[in-house]
């Protein structure tokens, strides 16, 4: 709108954008000159108490004005308000990563903490106490089939899907190196993705150094151990600052439902011949220490008869030494004593009576034996 034409209908006289006449009168041919600046502060001011009219809601209210003093609190106020919004809460089992200008500064520990407000810093709450879970390896879809395919050290193929559990580590640094939240944060620009790389690449090296049979079968725990140590070093290499807590091998599969039920056979054939050791370890450790005991006692028995015979020659033999020089002291006197205790050795238990030739010849033939017999015995007891 030009400075002459305010009313729009070029009748009457002109005026400015504000409503004001030109100063110096004149019409709208072109004559006239820009408004005064008393005049435009005037209508400013004008406008202003519109806009804050008088306190307290009645006539008698103190005016507001914008001195000196007033802009001073209201700075302090901000100011305040400012100061507060930088305190900030970690909860347990968690930390505070602040930064200054996004740059690393400051790791908080639990409690309530405070960091100078945005935009000179920031503060992120990471907890580092829950533990993730992440599959691995990729799961490669082949129409209805999952299947994670992996090479062995005998040139056999094995199916094998495994989960990792981790989380982030919870050290606070030691100024030197950045704590591992901070390095969980700012070193790797996406940990969980550089997590199942490092984890597919370990469980594929772990794999291709045994045999089918071991990771199938009795192998299980030292891989997933082996592994489990391989993801660590690389993601400390890295600085990942994720501590890996443990490893879980899901399955370890053959390719194909045949090859999985011949491998089905083979271990329960494993476990028949397991289990037919240990029958015979068993039995062997029942049988083998009542034969040992058998053997211990019949050894004792050879030696203590091997003892009472060896005694008894001994007893023989000096008993043959003490007649041998009784003998030779009496020759005929111990010929006959002798005779007599060999006689009454062998006879002495026969149930004979012995009639000698000097008693005669008229002995009647039904002698009664027997009664004789009993009655030499009952006179003898």
């Amino acid at each position: 709108m030009p400075w002459q034409d305010n009313n729009g209908n070029g009748n009457g006289p002109t005026r400015g954008p504000w409503g004001q006449p030109p100063r110096n009168g004149g019409g709208g041919q072109g004559g006239g000159e820009p408004p005064d600046l008393e005049e435009l502060l005037q209508a400013s001011r004008q406008k202003l108490k519109r806009a804050f009219p008088n306190g307290g809601g009645g006539g008698g209210g103190k005016r507001f004005e914008m001195n000196a003093r007033n802009f001073g609190l209201g700075a302090v106020g901000i100011l305040i308000l400012w100061g507060l919004s930088g305190f900030y809460t970690v909860d347990a089992g968690k930390l505070g990563v602040v930064t200054t200008f996004g740059k690393y500064t400051d790791v908080t520990p639990a409690g309530l903490q405070w960091h100078v407000p945005a935009p000179v810093q920031a503060a992120r709450v990471v907890d580092v106490e829950k533990i993730q879970q992440l599959p691995i390896p990729t799961i490669q879809r082949r129409g209805n089939q999952q299947e994670s395919l992996m090479l062995t050290g005998d040139k056999n193929i094995v199916d094998v899907a495994m989960v990792v559990n981790y989380k982030i580590k919870s050290d606070l640094g030691d100024g030197a190196a950045l704590p591992g939240v901070a390095q969980y944060l700012f070193n790797i620009d996406n940990p969980q993705q550089a997590l199942q790389a490092i984890g597919e690449a370990a469980i594929r090296e772990v794999v291709g150094r045994n045999s089918l049979d071991f990771v199938q079968t009795t192998g299980r725990t030292q891989i997933q151990e082996e592994t489990q140590i391989l993801i660590q070093s690389a993601l400390d290499q890295y600085g990942a600052g994720i501590e890996v807590t443990e490893v879980n091998l899901e399955k370890t599969e053959p390719p194909t439902a045949e090859v999985n039920e011949a491998f089905l056979d083979v271990e329960a054939a494993d476990q028949d011949k397991q289990r037919a050791i240990d029958t015979a370890r068993a039995y062997a450790n029942k049988v083998v220490p009542e034969a040992r005991g058998e053997a211990q006692r019949i050894l004792e028995d050879s030696r203590g008869y091997a003892a009472r015979v060896t005694a008894e020659s001994r007893g023989q033999a000096e008993r043959f030494t003490s007649i041998l020089e009784e003998y030779q002291k009496a020759p005929e006197v111990t010929r006959q004593r002798m005779y007599l205790e060999t006689v009454e050795t062998v006879l002495g238990d026969m149930n004979k009576i012995i009639i000698e030739d000097d008693a005669g010849s008229g002995v009647v033939p039904y002698l009664p034996l027997n009664e004789l017999n009993r009655n030499a015995q009952g006179g003898g007891q």
